[in-house]
């Protein structure tokens, strides 16, 4: 069971939790990008790379027995934050089709370069599975 975090008096943000209580097995998903599982770009389109990169996240946690719901907190790396900006509508659509309307909390960075040069964007996830 996760409990979203919103302290009293401060505005709902949009997207994303301020904080989330959470209680079971930890499962560390390490920083994936917009590549497949047989690490080769489809698409250098970036919000076809955020979903292969969302799709890629799920995956991690669905190979620990969770799913996309059992996300506590993501960070989000790209390259580029006025790509990121002018995507926001295809972002969301993408997220909402491979999340769903799970809302861990979130940061969102903008970095010099990734290490894969094709990649746009970089999640790194934490999620929590309840216990039995």
């Amino acid at each position: 069971m996760h409990t979203i975090l919103q302290p009293e008096g401060w505005a709902r943000p949009v997207g994303y939790a301020n904080g989330v209580e959470a209680q079971g097995r930890l499962i560390f998903v390490g920083g994936q990008i917009g590549w497949n599982g047989q690490c080769q770009f489809e698409t250098d389109d970036f919000v076809g790379q955020v979903r292969q990169t969302l799709e890629n996240v799920v995956a991690v946690v669905r190979a620990a027995g969770g799913e996309p719901h059992h996300i506590t907190t993501m960070t989000w790396y790209f390259t580029d934050k006025k790509e990121y900006v002018e995507n926001l509508k295809g972002i969301g659509q993408a997220y909402r089709d491979v999340i769903g309307k799970h809302f861990p909390a979130m940061a969102a960075v903008q970095v010099v370069a990734l290490v894969e040069d094709r990649a746009k964007i970089e999640i790194q996830a934490h999620a929590v599975i309840p216990e039995s």
